[in-house]
């Protein structure tokens, strides 16, 4: 049986953590890379229902300090960001291949997309329906 970041048993169903509402991803503007990429997780990337508090679980055990922390879009891992000494949510996403970590600054309306390598934000304009447009 496996866990989220607050304890909770997700059970063997693999349905993750809860998730808030249907916000809209998208891959944001990087002059760095070439245009078009698009990342397939997309549909799948959802804020936590109730962002966890605490912090980093690894640094919180070993008595370390992070300066962020991300959680995991797929099981709601919290990890500190690779600003941090430990790397934890990288480290994450490393051993256990879920692709999306969400920041859980309040500020930051953003993601990262560590199997694509692409930088997700936030996309304030609603959820249209299949075959609508923004314009509809």
């Amino acid at each position: 049986m496996t866990t989220d970041a607050t304890g909770g048993e997700l059970g063997n169903s693999g349905t993750g953590p809860p998730r808030g509402g249907e916000g809209s991803w998208r891959v944001a503007p990087d002059p760095g890379r070439p245009d078009g990429r698009t990342c397939g997780h997309l549909p799948d990337v959802r804020r936590p229902a109730d962002p966890p508090g605490g912090g980093c679980e690894e640094c919180a055990a070993s008595g370390g300090a992070w300066a962020r922390l991300r959680w995991c879009a797929t099981c709601g891992h919290v990890g500190c960001c690779d600003s941090s000494r430990g790397r934890h949510a990288y480290a994450h996403h490393a051993a256990s291949g879920h692709p999306v970590a969400l920041s859980l600054d309040p500020e930051e309306k953003w993601g990262w997309c560590y199997a694509d390598e692409l930088f997700l934000i936030e996309d304030p304009r609603p959820r249209t329906g299949r075959g609508s447009s923004a314009r509809d």
